[in-house]
């Protein structure tokens, strides 16, 4: 196992840059997950710590020791892909101790680790058989434990659910868990499914642009977003956005919506007096009403059923919104709803920068 320091590091392809002065520390042992949409550079930044992607500037250390100049195989790390890439010839087997024959480990200790792994992975009774008679998720089992075998100090997933359907994605995201618990290496996990992120990491990378926007725990992500992006990235169903003012009258703060109802106090956010702002609020912190007793009356525009719970589309005069609610109560469509948005719930941001207010 071994930390992964990451300092100053930027990638141009030509006169195009793709990553911007990256700076990110990874503890020996944690289990880090970069998010973002397509074309962030999380990939990049992934492949590039592999050594399948030559470094522009900065450096990267692996265990205390600088790699930029390093092969792949000298790296001492191992990387589970979006395809699994297993030889369709061998056995599961043979495919999971394939690397230890390379490296010339004695027959005994290669059975030994094989029958480790597959006993972490519940692969025991697929040992003999081929890659086209498994299923997805076997076979994605199968690459991790290739990768396992190898005891590397580092694992690298490059989105390695997403060709899996959705109840295989939630079973190997338990699996993967589970695994990083067991072994205790540490792990860089890349994908763009904001869910796999909140459930898998210990600190979660939010990356846009090349640049990296927020590093934290799942929750700190969620509940104290830095900015726009991260407030609308994390978060399902995701957040919802208004526009909206900033009052200050040297006593009491308030946020003015579009259509002139003020929400108040705010005692956390601090902004100048008419300052133009994005109001966040998630859909479970919207407190709806069937009846349009107290609150702010806008009507039902689309109802659906989670199963856990609901969501319900509200159109008030001036915006749209979005609760979740857990409760079965029966929602009509076009039926008139009160609701209220606490004042403590609401993340502020500055129009004009995308930055949450400080506090």
């Amino acid at each position: 196992m071994a930390s992964i320091e990451i300092q100053g590091v930027g990638k141009s392809y030509g006169a195009m840059p793709v990553l911007h002065n990256v700076d990110l520390s990874i503890r020996d042992g944690e289990f880090v997950v970069l998010v973002g949409p397509s074309g962030c550079g999380k990939s990049t930044l992934l492949r590039m710590i592999a050594g399948l992607e030559g470094i522009t500037s900065g450096a990267i250390r692996i265990g205390g020791h600088v790699v930029n100049e390093l092969a792949p195989k000298d790296r001492d790390i191992a990387m589970v892909f979006q395809s699994y890439a297993l030889y369709p010839h061998m056995t599961v087997r043979d495919n999971m101790s394939y690397s230890l024959r390379l490296r010339g480990t004695p027959a005994e200790r290669m059975a030994s680790v094989v029958s480790a792994a597959a006993s972490k992975l519940g692969l025991e009774a697929l040992l003999d058989r081929k890659p086209r008679t498994l299923s997805g998720g076997q076979r994605q089992r199968v690459a991790m434990g290739r990768s396992i075998v190898r005891q590397p100090k580092a694992f690298l997933f490059d989105e390695p659910l997403s060709n899996l359907d959705a109840r295989l994605r939630e079973q190997m995201r338990v699996e993967i868990k589970k695994l990083h618990r067991e072994l205790g290496t540490t792990s860089i996990y890349v994908t763009h499914d904001q869910v796999e992120a909140m459930t898998l990491a210990d600190r979660i990378v939010a990356m846009n642009g090349g640049v990296i926007q927020q590093v934290g725990t799942p929750l700190d992500l969620y509940e104290r977003p830095t900015n726009l992006f991260v407030a609308g990235f994390i978060g399902s169903p995701a957040i919802n956005i208004l526009e909206g003012t900033f009052r200050y009258d040297g006593e009491r703060r308030s946020v003015e919506l579009g259509s002139g109802e003020r929400i108040s106090p705010i005692p956390l956010a601090h902004g100048r007096d008419g300052q133009a702002v994005r109001v966040g609020i998630r859909p479970e912190d919207v407190r709806i009403s069937p009846t349009t007793d107290g609150g702010v009356t806008g009507h039902v525009e689309l109802v659906e059923p989670m199963g856990l719970g609901t969501i319900v589309h509200i159109r008030a005069m001036h915006y749209a919104l979005k609760a979740f609610v857990l409760e079965r109560a029966d929602y009509t469509v076009g039926t008139s709803i009160s609701y209220e948005l606490p004042a403590s719930k609401l993340h502020i941001f500055d129009a004009m920068t995308g930055r949450r207010l400080p506090e």
